[in-house]
């Protein structure tokens, strides 16, 4: 019997050798509906793989080592992220989470003008604390989980090559580094840097330019901090600086300037905003390179935006290359029992959970004498010792069910809203609703693009470009990576706002074109094998989860998608039905002249 069994299994491993000997490609795409991310419309044709690329668009005779059934599925170009800050936590998760679940295969990191590049020894911990305080990624995490064996840009393009990943990776060097390196503690200061200062910056990105980083970025806003409340290096740089930088672009013709521009403090007519936006129009002009800027609708202000893009137009009918970024849906903080809830600091109750597990604190809330505290102490702070109010306006939350999580409710849908109705308090509702939902259900609170007329103009501007999604940062508050899935779920399949075809467009070449990546963004003979088999119909997003997978066990929110099939990433599949296959082919990006 033994023998028998090792004779079939040669005779099967036989079979395979020639099967795969008969193979003309590695990977055939059969019978899908392929939309190439040019915006040509949608063609049913096969797609063939050798290698890394795309070798053959149509009918395809020959056979592929590995045959996917795309029939009745949606065949596209792997989805670009421009705006990420997985800086740090690709070093310890290298399938880019949640990045992953959601059809990326490309991400550009260092937004912002925070980055871990260029670097002295005795600086390190300085931008460790820096991406803490801006971007809420733990700065323990940080210090355990990079090898910090670099100083210069190049050297980390080079660490990033060595890094194990399934995606593609590329990066900017950051304002608050190169000024730290060069100024110290001086960075911080109002004053302008002298112009030997703003030489050696200028050798510190000329260096980084010309090693492959994708561009330069740097922080103007007001709202990024340091980790004792001043405003970080670069925020008030001159506008001199910023052009000296934008000459180091144009010297190489390659590379993006991108910024986190001061538009907190408007001014009369609007003037800071316009200023603003006047010396980004210069910095193209000058350099001969795009500009690309966070803009989103704030509700505290609601012409803002309408008024950026104003005047975005007229700088662009000038000769300016501006393209703002916007997200398509509410930017929110998410809160619920798994993490930290709005009633945290209501009483000695609510701030017992502070370290329990998620089991302990579905105890807590299913025990009905304590549940009978928290509502108590939710309700009536005044006549708790130690009591506080919620630290949030419960008018403004709405639930996020784990199953179907509706990022597009009116008032009809607010936590208060769904308890009046019920008859009970709001955090009675919530507590009922958690225990009901095992404590996946959560709360989302819009800070950002609260009103969907206002994403509506903002992404049906011409010069707009999807962006400003921050996978890896704001960790334990925000989940914003997983807009590809939202954007063609919601604007394309279930609004018709954007054809699939110019939604498609929207999130692969136009982003990967932006940043100059070659070969990517597109379903075209020759191009990066970079593609999404999708069952468009089953698209959909999963609610946020919180979980402590950081270094030292830190955590974070994570969510995930269905309806991915497949995803490949230079020509290996690289996520199968959600699940990571073990290959890991992504690859350094670089700019190229």
């Amino acid at each position: 019997m033994h023998d028998r069994l090792e004779l079939l299994a040669a005779a099967a491993k036989t079979e395979w050798r020639i099967s795969m000997s008969k193979a003309e490609f590695d990977i055939v795409i059969r019978g899908g509906d392929v939309v190439d991310g040019t915006g040509a419309r949608t063609k049913k044709a096969d797609v063939a793989i050798a290698g890394d690329r795309i070798v053959a668009i149509g009918q395809v005779e020959g056979k592929g080592a590995q045959e996917i059934d795309a029939t009745g599925k949606v065949v596209t170009p792997g989805f670009v992220d421009i705006h990420t800050h997985l800086d740090a936590q690709l070093a310890w998760d290298p399938i880019g989470s949640s990045s992953c679940w959601h059809g990326i295969t490309s991400v550009v990191m260092g937004n912002c003008g925070v980055t871990f590049a260029p670097v002295k020894t005795e600086d390190i911990s300085h931008l460790a604390e820096m991406m803490e305080s801006v971007e809420d990624i733990p700065r323990e995490a940080i210090l355990q989980g990079l090898p910090w064996d670099w100083r210069t840009y190049g050297e980390y393009l080079s660490f990033l090559d060595g890094l194990p990943k399934g995606i593609n990776v590329g990066g900017m060097v950051g304002h608050v580094a190169v000024r730290w390196n060069v100024m110290g503690e001086e960075s911080l200061d109002e004053e302008p840097a002298t112009a030997e200062q703003v030489a050696q910056m200028c050798d510190l990105v000329d260096e980084a330019i010309g090693a492959g980083a994708l561009g330069f970025s740097t922080s103007r806003t007001l709202l990024h901090r340091t980790p004792d409340g001043r405003p970080i290096p670069g925020t008030f740089a001159d506008d001199e600086e910023l052009f000296a930088f934008a000459d180091v672009l144009g010297r190489h013709g390659k590379g993006v300037f991108e910024s986190a521009p001061r538009f907190e403090k408007a001014g009369a007519d609007w003037s800071g905003l316009k200023h603003e936006i006047k010396t980004l129009g210069e910095v193209t002009r000058r350099s001969g390179r795009p500009s690309t800027f966070g803009l989103v609708y704030n509700a505290v202000r609601p012409d803002m935006s309408d008024v950026a893009l104003a005047e975005v137009a007229a700088e662009n009918r000038k000769g300016a290359e501006l393209r703002p970024q916007t997200t398509c849906r509410p930017i929110g903080v998410v809160l619920g029992i798994q993490h930290r809830t709005p009633w945290a600091r209501a009483g000695e109750t609510w701030k017992s959970m502070q370290d329990m597990n998620l089991g302990e604190r579905l105890a807590l809330i299913r025990d009905s004498n304590t549940r009978r505290m928290l509502i108590e102490e939710a309700n009536n702070p005044e006549k708790i010792h130690g009591g506080g109010s919620a630290m949030v306006d419960l008018s403004r939350l709405y639930l996020l069910d784990a199953e179907n999580p509706d990022y597009r409710v009116g008032p009809e849908g607010t936590l208060e809203a769904k308890a009046a109705q019920a008859g009970v308090t709001p955090v009675e509702y919530f507590l009922a609703e958690t225990d009901r939902s095992d404590g996946s259900v959560m709360l989302s609170l819009p800070i950002l693009n609260q009103d969907y007329e206002a994403i509506e103009t903002m992404m049906a501007d011409e010069a707009i470009v999807m962006g400003l999604a921050d996978a890896g940062a704001h960790v334990g508050q925000i989940m914003d990576s997983s807009q590809p899935t939202y954007f063609l779920s919601h604007w394309v399949r279930d609004t018709g706002f954007f054809t699939l075809e110019e939604g498609v467009r929207r999130i692969t070449s136009d982003t990967a074109d932006l940043f100059g990546l070659v070969d990517r963004g597109r379903i075209v003979e020759g191009a990066y094998a970079d593609v999404n088999v999708i069952d468009f119909e089953r698209l959909s997003l999963i609610g946020p989860e919180y979980v402590h997978d950081f270094p030292g066990g830190a955590g974070r929110y994570i969510q995930r998608g269905t309806g991915y099939d497949v995803t490949i990433v230079n020509g290996k599949v690289f996520m199968e039905d959600g699940e990571h296959t073990g290959e890991l082919a992504g690859v350094t990006l670089r700019s190229t002249d």
